[in-house]
């Protein structure tokens, strides 16, 4: 195991203010699968809740890929927010799972909406959605963008192995977006948008959560095919000890950037990998589970989709709105982080 515990790679921090949330959406595939549904395939039920929390995912049906779900997460965002699809001037898309190598899925889902604007993937796995949210602020703050939608979006199904029982249980499919609005040059605009964000990656890790054959590196081959090396490998238990250990240090680093107090942050929103990797790193901040949302237990790991989608559940039941002042850490494979302090 790489020495990423011992001798971390420092984080990059920035500040991205002047544009508000004006709306939010999600999607998820209609099927239900179950950890009894797994059960057939030597998954124990018990052991999966015992080891991740979830319950049940939702896996995409043949005819549905990524764009698909971006793209209706996008149409329900830009619907919540009241807007015009043609004033979007940007699309930043989340993902690992790109409907195809070229082109972008971004590019597929600006066609699906009617877009004109420009739309680019941005590829950093689980901390996917929090690269593409710094990369969409940085153009609004820099005026560069008055109204860009931001997704995040897996089809996790399509490349985890269903005979590795360790890994296939803790995936599912699913995405989410937001839809980012200028705000006027004035004090109030100053206020809202990413208060503090840190990004941040360690090459050396990289083995740990991979596709080998996935790339010019390792072409496709029958030979690949007969290693399972079309599938994501992942060191489940090198790369659960990286992440309890940044989800709390970045979050501590990147709420002190902002100015903010810990005790001012109204609800905490991370990457929905695990629920013993949200609870250690709730227990080290000793922050009360009332301000943590956790909804992997009905979605498992969505990857770039889960921050988005936890993001839009508790906007629909009340926890987060209008100014309301978030934190969100996402982080994987990579490795890669990237949190944010976020006036909404």
């Amino acid at each position: 195991m790489p020495d990423i515990l011992t001798s971390p790679r420092p984080s990059r921090f920035g500040r991205a203010v002047g544009f508000r949330l004006a709306g939010i959406g999600s999607s998820v595939p209609s099927p239900i699968v179950t950890n009894a549904d797994l059960a057939r395939l030597g998954c124990d039920p018990e052991w999966i809740v015992a080891r991740s929390g979830i319950h049940e995912r939702r896996h995409a049906p043949p005819e549905i890929a990524t764009s698909d779900l971006a793209a209706n997460a996008c149409r329900a965002a830009i619907a919540h927010a009241g807007a015009d699809s043609a004033a979007v001037d940007l699309l930043v898309l989340g993902t690992f799972t790109p409907d195809m190598s070229i082109p972008s899925t971004a590019c597929i889902v600006q066609e699906k909406l009617g877009l004109d604007a420009p739309a680019m993937d941005v590829t950093a796995a689980c901390a996917g959605f929090a690269y593409a949210l710094v990369t969409a602020a940085n153009f609004m703050a820099a005026g560069s963008s008055r109204l860009s939608l931001v997704a995040g979006a897996d089809t996790n199904s399509r490349v985890v192995d269903p005979e590795d029982i360790k890994t296939w249980p803790l995936f599912g499919d699913g995405a989410g977006a937001v839809l980012l609005e200028a705000l006027p040059p004035e004090a109030s605009g100053r206020d809202h948008g990413l208060l503090a964000f840190s990004l941040g990656s360690d090459g050396r890790g990289a083995g740990l959560l991979a596709c080998p054959m996935s790339g010019s590196r390792h072409p496709v081959s029958a030979e690949g095919l007969a290693k399972r090396e079309q599938f994501m490998q992942m060191d489940g238990r090198a790369v659960f000890k990286w992440a309890i250990r940044l989800a709390e240090e970045n979050i501590r680093q990147v709420v002190a950037r902002s100015g903010i107090a810990m005790e001012a942050i109204d609800l905490f929103v991370l990457h929905q990998a695990n629920a013993r990797i949200i609870e250690g790193a709730r227990e080290s901040l000793g922050i009360s589970s009332d301000r943590f949302l956790v909804n992997l237990d009905r979605y498992g790991n969505t990857s770039s989709g889960s921050i988005p989608l936890a993001m839009d559940e508790a906007w629909k039941t009340g926890r987060i709105g209008p100014g309301s002042t978030i934190v969100v850490c996402g982080f994987g494979g990579g490795l890669a982080w990237g949190s944010a302090v976020w006036r909404l």
